[in-house]
C-alpha cells in the first residue's frame, strides 16, 4: 500500500518535470516555478513516507549534490526527470533504498532550480 503511494508521488512529481520542461522551452519562466513548486511538494510528500517506512534510514553523504559553478535551469530540469525515472524504476523493482536515494537527490535539484529563480527575481 505505502509503495503505491510512494510511486504516485514520484511519477505525480515526474509528471511535473515533464511539463516543467515543456514550458521552458517554450519560455514561459512563471509556469515553470509553478510546475517545479508542485513537483517539489510532491516529493517531499514521498520523501516522507519513505522516512516513515525506513525511519532508520539516514541520508548518506554520498547522495549529496557536487557543486556546479554555473547551473543552468534546462540541465537542472533534465537530470531531476532523469533521477525521476530511475527512482520509479527502482520502486517497480521493489528497490526501495535507492528510489530513496534518487528521490532525495532529485529533492536537492530542485531546490538548486528553486535558488535561481529566486536570484533571477531579487536581479529584477
Amino acid at each position: 500500500m505505502q509503495t503505491q503511494k510512494l510511486f504516485k508521488t514520484v511519477t505525480s512529481a515526474l509528471a511535473y518535470i515533464g511539463d516543467a520542461i515543456d514550458q521552458q522551452a517554450k519560455g514561459n519562466e512563471e509556469k515553470v516555478m509553478q510546475l517545479t513548486w508542485r513537483a517539489a511538494s510532491d516529493l517531499e510528500y514521498g520523501l516522507f513516507l519513505f522516512s516513515l517506512r525506513y525511519p532508520e534510514e539516514t541520508q548518506s553523504s554520498s547522495w549529496k549534490l557536487p557543486p556546479i559553478k554555473q547551473p543552468k535551469i534546462e540541465s537542472l530540469l533534465a537530470s531531476t526527470q532523469d533521477l525521476l525515472k530511475e527512482a520509479t524504476k527502482n520502486l517497480e523493482a521493489d528497490d526501495l533504498k535507492e528510489a530513496h536515494k534518487k528521490a532525495w537527490i532529485a529533492r536537492g535539484q530542485l531546490l538548486r532550480i528553486h535558488d535561481l529563480f529566486e536570484r533571477k527575481q531579487r536581479k529584477t
